[in-house]
């Protein structure tokens, strides 16, 4: 892995060179790992050597419907959960046509979904294949389609299932490095595109491309850095009254199985910090990447969201089809831990707060994917798209599928 330390290099840290208190000292855990090791053991201490964690691999296979056990997911009195679409390999965040077409990025396989509800049955084709962690949001007629190395718009695609991608890669200027560079994307309600660009580890000093969610105009220009010290966000919205960003942040990795907690926070203003890599969660100092009052100047959650959740889409919900106490709700999807001894998420929760964003209250809403009883899981929950009617949809990277959520008085 070829990321930059910035401010200080760490052979100048390990040299013992004198240190002047705006500087970090970075500890030999938080060096690259070589080019022979995978880059989640980057930040993994010397006790944790033989550690058998390591992240879960993922079904990139069509899953028949029969093996997809969603009569075990529980939802909430007066609510139902359904299989609305299968057969889809890493499905991830969606974004929905005005004609009702649904698509959908991936990550590790690469592809982007285009998934047609024809008269209660949906089918699939792959638009595009062989991008490098694709993601997707539709908007004023045009299917833009974000990866590591690319950004595409299709335009007027819903009408013309052959439109040909117009390459903008250039004018986004895209770093390079892959870890936790993977991305989510979404148009604000400023009609910008915003785009986020995590850390290239598990805990370093970044350069300055990385940690930080930016925004630009539709066509790529007008770049502007909105928040920084984002380890690695994997879903934001904007609430519906007062317009502010909320965004699901990942705890760094091999500091224990119950810290640093995932982050849900909330953007005030532009330009806000929140803390990567020297202070996490509710007010955690890093013990690899220390300075002096590591929280200082640093925006901290809302709430934490568990330790190593993977806390990915978040959605406030706007329909009517819900009771009405979930009218400007936010809903998470906690695609579940793999650097934990005992799993914790796989599961959707509703976060409840006062009119100024506090008091925040955890509420269980989709549960089943996780049998604690055995500490296995078979489904991974990751995003959600409001449909008309008020429903709501909800993805699973695991299973390949996508679940109907829905409420009868």
């Amino acid at each position: 892995m070829k990321f930059r330390l910035a401010c200080v290099s760490l052979a100048f840290v390990l040299a013992g060179c004198a240190q002047t208190p705006s500087q970090p000292v970075v500890s030999a855990v938080a060096a690259p790992v070589p080019a022979n090791v995978p880059s989640w053991q980057q930040g993994r201490p010397q006790d944790l050597a033989s550690s058998t964690l390591a992240p879960h691999a993922g079904r990139l296979t069509a899953v028949p419907v029969a093996e997809i056990p969603v009569s075990s997911l529980k939802v909430p009195p007066g609510f139902k959960i359904e299989l609305w679409a299968a057969g889809l390999p890493g499905v991830r965040a969606m974004s929905r046509t005005e004609s009702g077409k649904v698509y959908a990025g991936t990550r590790g396989i690469g592809r982007v979904y285009e998934i047609t509800d024809s008269g209660g049955q949906r089918t699939s084709r792959v638009l595009v294949d062989k991008l490098n962690q694709p993601a997707v949001t539709y908007h004023n007629g045009a299917l833009y389609v974000m990866a590591i190395d690319k950004a595409l718009r299709y335009d007027g695609i819903d009408r013309n299932p052959n439109a040909q991608p117009v390459d903008l890669t250039a004018q986004f200027k895209l770093p390079p490095e892959q870890h936790h560079n993977w991305k989510y994307i979404a148009f604000g309600p400023d009609g910008k595109l915003y785009v986020p660009f995590g850390a290239p580890c598990n805990i370093c000093v970044p350069g300055d491309p990385y940690a930080q969610i930016r925004r630009y105009n539709a066509d790529g220009s007008g770049m502007e850095v909105i928040a920084r010290g984002v380890r690695n966000t994997q879903g934001f919205a904007w609430h519906p009254v007062t317009r502010e960003m909320w965004f699901t942040d990942h705890g760094r990795d091999w500091m224990g199985d119950n810290m640093p907690e995932d982050e849900l926070n909330r953007m005030t203003r532009a330009g806000q910090n929140f803390g990567f890599p020297f202070c996490h969660a509710g007010g955690i100092a890093d013990r690899d990447i220390r300075r002096e009052r590591p929280c200082d100047g640093v925006t901290l959650p809302v709430t934490t969201m568990g330790p190593h959740a993977a806390a990915m889409g978040v959605h406030f919900y706007t329909g009517s089809m819900f009771p009405a106490e979930y009218r400007n709700a936010l809903f998470v999807a906690r695609k579940g831990s793999w650097n934990r001894t005992q799993k914790f998420g796989y599961d959707v929760v509703v976060v409840r707060t006062d009119a100024n964003g506090g008091n925040a209250r955890i509420e269980p809403f989709v549960t089943g994917f996780l049998d604690t009883a055995r500490d296995a899981f078979w489904g991974r929950p990751v995003y959600m798209l409001q449909m008309p009617d008020g429903s709501l949809l909800l993805s699973d990277e695991q299973m390949g599928a996508i679940y109907r959520i829905s409420y009868a008085r």
